[in-house]
């Protein structure tokens, strides 16, 4: 039994694509020039970023395409 309907995705446009890229670019910038050793830690932190900002990235696109 559903309480609530389900939403429908809105599509995400270039413009908010580049924007979110440059804004995960600026925090990985921040994230290395302040780390004093690249540990694994680290690179961890840039892959799980990197996973959650892409990977919904590539499914709009995918699914804008078809």
């Amino acid at each position: 039994m559903r309480f609530f309907a389900p939403m429908a995705r809105r599509k995400i446009t270039n413009n908010q694509a580049v924007c979110i890229t440059l804004l995960w670019g600026m925090l990985c910038y921040i994230l290395l020039t302040s780390a004093e050793k690249l540990t694994f830690n680290v690179i961890f932190a840039l892959t799980a970023s990197a996973i959650i900002v892409f990977v919904p990235l590539y499914k709009n696109f995918r699914r804008r395409d078809s």
